[in-house]
């Protein structure tokens, strides 16, 4: 069997897929290779299936850094699932529990494993390591290692010991969202050699955006029809202040929208216990400061609604790109108020470090310039980040004179025992793409149930693009539900009769 046999022949065994995504496959060979990789791919890109499956066929250990300790455990869960040997080592582990991961990972039991930046940072780390069969080195969200980054940590600047540490060893940092600028520290900063450089493009076409600035009123109103019109999707409200946060969660869950509250001051406990009803589909709606959604990898986002203006582009970017994970359509709406610019203003004021205090001018001049704009939304965030698009107009932005349904229903909203009533009204095409209602639901109580049992969000045992294939198919046989699309091997064995059953009953 010849390599390009090997690589697609574990690609649908593990992860269900006939086929990568762009970019994919250079990643995955450069380190099957031996090289260095420097890797800017949208989030939703698929980032982490380019070191997970060469951490699995080079049947060593892939360390893994990441500063989300959220998503660790989500990915270690997932690749549970898929029969893949994976561990997490954070400080949330009892110490017993640590020393037992460590032991493990000496013996070369793990393909993958994941810690923090501030761990790898310890000289006692390193010596342990120095024991462990490593293959290579993926850094997670590369761009905290630059100060030109919207998010930059010095203990990522620790980071660069690996390349005296583990000389020979391979190094990938990941990110997806960098500037050109930021993407030249990111190499220099941890001395890539040759680095295989893949950027994928910063377009995402199933995400339609609207910039629109409000006033009071309007904003309240419009976000109240957007949730109402993705009554059957998950939903992330960005709120600026925690008191607008409190009051914007207690303000919706009064006018019959459950939603959640998550800012930084909250108990540990309390915004944890938030975030898993969210994920685990027990409450739609999430209402957050910009502490939340670092490391949610949900991937059935259906709405991402920003009551501000972020302080960055990237900011926005990522933000924003939290919705339609799984390749469905999805809607960023940035509802601002010129008073957003006021605060902004403010807190760049504040900064005392004259460097810091340059740069977030630089950033606020940004993100000014991209809602004053009348250009095409994601051609401007396109050329932001040093690409320059082929096409003018992407088709599904305000800028090109698209609209959403819930922005044209507005015009007809009736007000009933001082409540916003919304007529729901889908797009044609996407009644078209519907799949069979009544399977799609059992199939999502199944899998809301099955999570609730496993203790892990709902996503993890099956995504939302993998249900809906199964619906459209309708497999009969286990020949056949391994065709469908994030069906693996494991996940046909472990669910299969299940999965068959369900589509025998509901799926006429």
């Amino acid at each position: 069997m010849s390599d390009t046999q090997d690589l697609h022949a574990a690609l649908r065994r593990y992860w269900g897929y006939d086929t990568f995504r762009p970019v994919q496959e250079r990643v995955v060979r450069a380190l099957l290779e031996g090289r260095d990789a420097a890797v800017i791919m949208p989030t939703g890109g698929g980032k982490s299936l380019c070191y997970q499956l060469p951490a699995l066929l080079l049947g060593k250990t892939a360390v893994v850094i990441s500063p989300l300790i959220a998503l660790m455990q989500d990915q270690a869960a997932q690749l549970a699932l898929m029969g893949i040997p994976a561990a997490v080592l954070n400080s949330t582990l009892p110490q017993p529990e640590q020393r037992k991961v460590i032991r493990k990972a000496i013996e070369g039991s793990y393909r993958l494993l994941y810690t923090s930046p501030e761990r790898l940072a310890r000289e006692d780390t390193m010596l342990w390591l120095e024991k462990v069969p490593v293959s290579f080195f993926a850094i997670d969200e590369a761009h905290c290692i630059s100060e030109w980054g919207h998010e930059f940590r010095p203990e990522y600047r620790l980071l660069g010991r690996l390349r005296d540490r583990f000389p020979d060893l391979p190094i990938a940092a990941f990110t997806a969202s960098a500037t050109r600028r930021v993407r030249h520290d990111i190499v220099a900063q941890l001395r890539l050699q040759k680095p295989e450089r893949c950027v994928k493009s910063f377009h995402r076409p199933n995400l339609r955006y609207l910039v629109r600035q409000c006033k009071d009123d309007e904003q309240d109103k419009l976000l109240m029809s957007a949730l109402r019109a993705h009554s059957g999707g998950s939903v992330i409200v960005y709120s600026p202040t925690i008191e607008r946060v409190e009051a914007m969660a207690s303000k919706l869950s009064r006018r019959g929208i459950p939603a959640l509250p998550y800012h930084g001051r909250m108990e540990k406990e309390e915004r944890a216990a938030n975030q898993e009803r969210w994920m685990a589909d027990e409450v739609r709606v999430l209402v957050g400061t910009i502490a939340f959604g670092l490391g949610i990898n949900k991937p059935s986002v259906r709405a991402v609604i920003h009551l501000s203006l972020p302080k960055s582009l990237e900011q926005y970017y990522q933000e924003a790109g939290r919705a339609g994970r799984d390749g469905l359509p999805a809607d960023c709406a940035l509802l601002w108020q010129k008073k957003d610019i006021g605060l902004l203003v403010y807190f760049i004021n504040q900064l005392e470090d004259e460097a810091e205090k340059s740069r977030s001018w630089q950033r606020y001049r940004e993100i000014t310039q991209f809602v004053e704009s009348d250009g095409c939304r994601p051609h401007d965030i396109c050329r932001h980040f040093g690409e320059t698009p082929k096409w003018e107009k992407c088709g599904h932005c305000d800028a090109c004179g698209w609209a959403p349904h819930w922005m044209e229903e507005q015009k007809d909203v009736a007000a009933a025992h001082g409540e916003l009533v919304v007529p729901v009204l889908e797009p044609e095409e996407e009644k078209a793409e519907a799949p069979h209602a009544e399977l799609m639901e059992q199939f999502r109580k199944w899998r809301r149930e099955l999570a609730k049992e496993k203790g892990m969000p709902p996503y993890i045992i099956m995504n939302d693009a993998t249900m809906a294939d199964l619906c459209r198919r309708k497999p009969r046989t286990l020949s056949e539900l391994l065709k469908v699309s994030g069906i693996g091997y494991r996940k046909a064995e472990l669910y299969g009769d299940q999965i068959l059953q369900m589509v025998d009953r509901y799926g006429d």
